[in-house]
């Protein structure tokens, strides 16, 4: 691959080229960006608020980010990947500075713009993709004695932008990163071996899990402390060296042992109380969008039925079918991506499209997953249909750079 100067790759300098647009993947997103503000909308009909306007916007301004990261070969990014990391690392590290950061919910996430809240966890995820890519297209891999070198520059890479989100903290942005770039390594010929002992440790991290959050029972046993009220005494995650929150240790056990910690309902299990009913009331064919009842009246929390909870929504007015539209939309964008990145005439356009898609599974799963009581509440948003502005910017890069690949896929210099 010819790597002389970033320039060379710039598509909205070139007259020769004669790249065609992938069309299967702009309807999928389009369609999933109606159902996004219809039910952003819907969720938020008894308040009155403007945020299904506001999503518009974003959406707008994403879409100009797509069609613009099209247009750009993307061999260009080859080789100002690193440039691209060190920029995205800067806010990641200045958000949590006190003054510039702003906290909430006890999270210092975002940086408020003063018409904008900027959530640098989201750049983050571009950035890691290409400096992952660029990584693996530099430098030879095979056995993991040959690999050695890769895999360090791997996990200094990905390590450092994973432990300035987990410090926010932030563990959802953090842990769609690893299927990212596994996804991409796998592809690249890495020895068996290595996801053997990736296996082995990722069991293992989940053994300590599993005992520090039974050791967070005991305490609280011991102590004679409800689970409500333990916000108001000694912190457990100051006694223990695994690197939880206590409210992180809640959402697991509220998944793993919710009788023990919630037997009510009322506390820690009741947003995914609430989600259940809300999914299993809404049937075949639903209630009617804007004729649902559990967001309507509250019952599913206003604070996170537009975001993070937005396929209860969809589920309940839309029932079944909808929700099924709704997967097979996602089927349209992740099938396309799979098939690009096969389509692709290089390692770096096969990488990127696995890699972005891969991310996108990880986010639809997760979403949907946490909905229906298959995983822990994380707090993942749905793409294109949850409410938020960084986070519609980084979805819609992301796929123009999928566009781009299909676009200048037989376009070499």
């Amino acid at each position: 691959m010819n790597l002389a100067s970033p320039l060379d790759y710039l598509g909205i300098f070139k007259t020769t080229t004669r790249a065609r647009w992938d069309a299967l993947t702009p309807f999928a997103l389009v369609g999933l960006s109606l159902f996004g503000i219809a039910f952003i909308y819907s969720a938020q009909l008894s308040e009155h608020r403007s945020d299904w306007i506001k999503q518009i916007v974003f959406l707008c301004v994403g879409a100009g980010l797509y069609v613009g990261v099209s247009l750009i070969d993307y061999r260009f990014w080859l080789g100002i990947a690193h440039w691209i990391y060190i920029l995205a690392m800067v806010p990641l590290v200045l958000v949590l500075m006190p003054g510039i950061g702003t906290e909430v919910y006890g999270s210092q996430r975002w940086i408020y713009l003063g018409f904008f809240s900027f959530q640098p966890s989201e750049t983050a995820k571009v950035a890691v993709l290409l400096i992952t890519a660029s990584t693996l297209i530099r430098n030879e891999v095979g056995t993991i004695r040959q690999s050695l070198g890769v895999l360090g520059k791997l996990a200094l890479a990905v390590g450092f932008p994973m432990l300035l989100v987990l410090l926010q903290p932030d563990l959802k942005s953090a842990i769609v990163l690893p299927p990212m770039v596994f996804s991409m390594l796998y592809v690249s010929k890495l020895s068996a071996r290595f996801y053997a002992a990736a296996l082995g440790a990722f069991l293992l991290l989940v053994g300590l899990v599993a005992w520090d959050s039974y050791g967070y029972v005991r305490y609280m046993d011991t102590h004679g402390y409800s689970y409500v009220e333990r916000k108001n005494h000694i912190k457990y995650e100051t006694q223990s060296w695994v690197p939880l929150h206590d409210y992180q240790r809640n959402r697991i056990l509220a998944f793993a042992w919710p009788d023990k910690v919630d037997p009510r309902g009322t506390e820690i299990t009741y947003n995914l109380n609430q989600s259940l009913i809300t999914v299993g009331s809404g049937g075949l064919t639903g209630k009617g969008w804007q004729q649902g009842t559990q967001a309507q009246l509250g019952y599913l929390p206003r604070s996170i039925a537009h975001n993070d909870f937005i396929f209860s929504v969809i589920s309940e007015e839309l029932g079944f079918l909808g929700s099924i539209t709704v997967l097979g939309l996602f089927g349209l964008v992740l099938f396309n991506g799979i098939r690009i990145a096969g389509l692709a005439r290089d390692r770096f356009g096969t990488l990127i499209a696995l890699g972005v898609t891969v991310l996108f599974l990880v986010h639809v799963f997760v979403n949907i997953a946490m909905t229906i009581g298959l995983v822990p509440i994380t707090g993942i948003p749905l793409p294109f249909i949850s409410y938020g502005g960084s986070f519609v910017f980084s979805c819609c890069l992301l796929q123009g750079l999928v566009q781009s690949v299909y676009r200048f896929r037989k376009d070499f210099a």
